[in-house]
């Protein structure tokens, strides 16, 4: 499966609807990568076709989705994204973790494996 477009819509009613529910609480039921980006990024173009990779190694497992920060500018502002890209990791526990900038895919990898499956390979 490839990266997910994601409209402020989308996002809340795939992950977290912030205007009806005060205290997070992820609405999914894998763990998830959102990159907030936008076309004119340099950064944002070179992590892309990793993200895409990424999101086909992991089927299944993770989905990644991705937030065009110049259209999507009410959900950029909720999260106060002010450089991108910015990730936000969501971890199969549901906890929300932001970082800014373009990781190498060695680092993406290691986030996937320690921080977002984490949960789910201690269930198995």
């Amino acid at each position: 499966m490839a990266t997910v477009k994601m409209t402020t819509q989308d996002f809340k009613d795939k992950v977290f609807d912030y205007v009806k529910i005060k205290d997070w609480k992820y609405q999914g039921t894998l763990p998830a990568i959102i990159d907030f980006y936008a076309d004119w990024c340099g950064p944002c173009k070179m992590i892309a076709p990793i993200l895409e990779d990424l999101s086909k190694e992991y089927e299944g497992k993770i989905i990644i989705y991705k937030v065009d920060t110049d259209v999507e500018q009410e959900l950029s502002a909720v999260f106060g994204i002010q450089s991108i890209p910015t990730m936000l990791f969501i971890g199969a526990d549901g906890e929300p973790m932001m970082q800014p900038g373009a990781l190498p895919k060695h680092v993406l990898k290691q986030i996937i494996e320690e921080k977002l499956l984490v949960a789910i390979k201690e269930e198995e």
